[in-house]
C-alpha cells in the first residue's frame, strides 16, 4: 500500500512544479488558489474512477484500452495520437524548464535556456536510441527528493509571509480562474498511470483504495502548501524560474543553486521516461495503420529508433521557434494540458459507459469537471482536435489501401 502510494505521488510529482504554479498565479493571482481547490476536489473522483477502471480484468493497458472498451478502435487510437501530440509538444516544454534553471544558475538568458534545453533533449534521444533508460525508482527517487525540497522551502518561508500579495485577490476576473485551472491541469495528470498496475497489489479492492487514499492526502497538503506559497513568495511575477525563488527565500543562494541541479536532473530523468515510452507508442500505432507505416520499420526493438528520429526534428525545431519568440513555455504547457484534457475527457466518457454504480456516478461527476476545465482551455483544444483528425483520415486511408489489398484482382 505504502509503495502504491509513493508510485502514485510520483506520477502526479514531476518537473511541472518548476514553472506551472507560477503560471496559475500569473494567470489569475491570489484567486489562482480557487484554481488548486477545485482540481483537487477532481482529483477525488478521479482516483477513483480509474482504479475501479483498474481493478476491472476486461480492461488493461491504460487510457487507451479504456477508450476501446467503451467505444472502439478508433478511439483508442485517436486517445493514443493525443498522448503522442502530448509528448511532442511537452517535451520541448520540460527541456526548456529545465533550460531556464541553468541560464539562472550561470546568470544567462532566454537564448541559454534554449541551447541547453536543445542539449538536454538531444542527450535524452540519444541514450534512447543506444537502450539506456532511467529506471521508474530512481526517477521515483528524483520525485521524492523534489517534494522534500518543496516541503522543507515551503516550511521554512512561508510562516513570516504567509500574508502577502493576497489583495487584490483576482486581478484578472473570476474568468481567470479557469484559465489558471487549465493551466494546472498538467500537475493533476497521473491517476489514470497506476490503474493498470492494480493487479500488483496483494490484495486490490483493499490496498489500492487504501493508496489512493494515502497519496490523494500527501498531495494535497503538498500542493496547497505550494500554492499558498507561490501566491505569498512570487507574487504572481514572472520569473522563468519560480521555485529557485521559493526555495531562495527559506535557504539563500545555496538552496537556490541545489534546486537548479535537480531541476536539470528531474528534467531529463522525466524525459528519458517519457521519450522512450513515446517512441513505443508511435511504433504500436503506426503498426495498427493509425501512423505512417515507415514508424513501424523497427518496432522490434526496445526503443525503435524511427519514433525518435520524428521526436528529435519537431523537438529542435519547437526549441528553435521558443528562442526566436514565436512561442513561450506558457503556450506549450497549455497545449500539452489541452491533449491531456482531451485523453480525460475520452476516458472517462468510456468509463460512464462500462462502469456501473457508485463508481460510475464518480466516473459521470469525473466527466462533468473535467469538460468543464477544457471550456477554459479554448483555443488550445485546436491542439488535440487537430490531431484527431489526422488520426482518424491516416486511420480510414489505411483500411481503404487493406481493403483495395484484399480485393480480387482479374485475370
Amino acid at each position: 500500500m505504502v509503495r502504491g502510494a509513493a508510485l502514485y505521488v510520483g506520477a502526479l510529482i514531476g518537473p511541472g512544479v518548476l514553472l506551472v504554479p507560477a503560471l496559475a498565479v500569473q494567470a489569475a493571482g491570489a484567486a489562482s488558489i480557487l484554481a488548486w481547490a477545485g482540481l483537487l476536489l477532481l482529483s477525488a473522483p478521479l482516483a477513483v474512477t480509474f482504479a475501479a477502471l483498474g481493478v476491472r480484468p476486461p480492461v488493461a493497458g491504460g487510457v487507451a484500452a479504456y477508450a476501446r472498451a467503451g467505444f472502439g478502435d478508433a478511439a483508442a487510437a485517436v486517445t493514443g495520437v493525443w498522448f503522442m501530440t502530448a509528448m511532442l509538444v511537452g517535451g520541448p516544454a520540460v527541456s526548456l524548464i529545465g533550460g531556464y534553471y541553468v541560464a539562472d544558475l550561470i546568470g544567462s538568458g532566454t537564448s541559454v535556456a534554449v541551447l541547453v534545453g536543445l542539449l538536454m533533449f538531444g542527450v535524452v534521444l540519444a541514450a534512447n536510441a543506444f537502450g539506456l533508460r532511467v529506471s521508474s525508482g530512481f526517477q521515483l527517487g528524483l520525485s521524492a527528493v523534489l517534494v522534500g525540497v518543496i516541503a522543507s522551502a515551503v516550511g521554512v518561508a512561508l510562516p513570516s509571509r504567509a500574508a502577502d500579495h493576497w489583495t487584490p485577490f483576482a486581478p484578472h476576473g473570476w474568468w481567470a480562474v479557469g484559465d489558471a485551472a487549465s493551466i494546472l491541469m498538467w500537475l493533476f495528470i497521473g491517476w489514470e498511470a497506476m490503474a493498470q498496475l492494480a493487479g500488483e497489489f496483494r490484495r486490490p479492492e483493499r490496498d489500492l483504495p487504501r493508496a489512493i487514499g494515502l497519496a490523494f492526502g500527501v498531495v494535497s497538503i503538498l500542493y496547497v502548501g505550494l500554492a499558498v506559497a507561490t501566491i505569498a513568495l512570487t507574487g504572481g511575477g514572472t520569473s522563468k524560474v519560480p521555485l529557485a525563488d521559493l526555495v531562495a527565500v527559506g535557504f539563500g543562494r545555496a538552496g537556490r543553486d541545489a534546486t537548479a541541479v535537480l531541476a536539470v536532473a528531474l528534467t531529463m530523468g522525466t524525459m528519458n521516461v517519457y521519450m522512450g515510452g513515446a517512441a513505443k507508442l508511435a511504433a504500436a500505432l503506426a503498426q495498427e495503420r493509425t501512423l505512417p507505416k515507415w514508424l513501424a520499420g523497427d518496432a522490434r526493438r526496445s526503443i525503435p529508433r524511427r519514433p525518435l528520429l520524428v521526436l528529435s526534428v519537431v523537438g529542435t525545431i519547437v526549441l528553435l521557434a521558443l528562442g526566436a519568440g514565436f512561442s513561450s513555455a506558457a503556450d506549450l504547457v497549455r497545449a500539452t494540458s489541452a491533449c491531456f484534457v482531451a485523453v480525460y475527457l475520452l476516458s472517462l466518457a468510456s468509463a460512464v459507459r462500462i462502469l456501473a454504480g457508485a463508481v460510475r456516478a464518480a466516473a459521470i461527476v469525473s466527466l462533468g469537471l473535467v469538460a468543464a476545465v477544457a471550456v477554459f482551455s479554448q483555443g488550445f483544444l485546436l491542439v488535440p482536435l487537430a490531431a484527431a483528425l489526422v488520426a482518424l483520415v491516416a486511420r480510414q486511408a489505411a483500411r481503404r489501401r487493406a481493403r483495395a489489398r484484399a480485393r480480387p484482382h482479374p485475370a
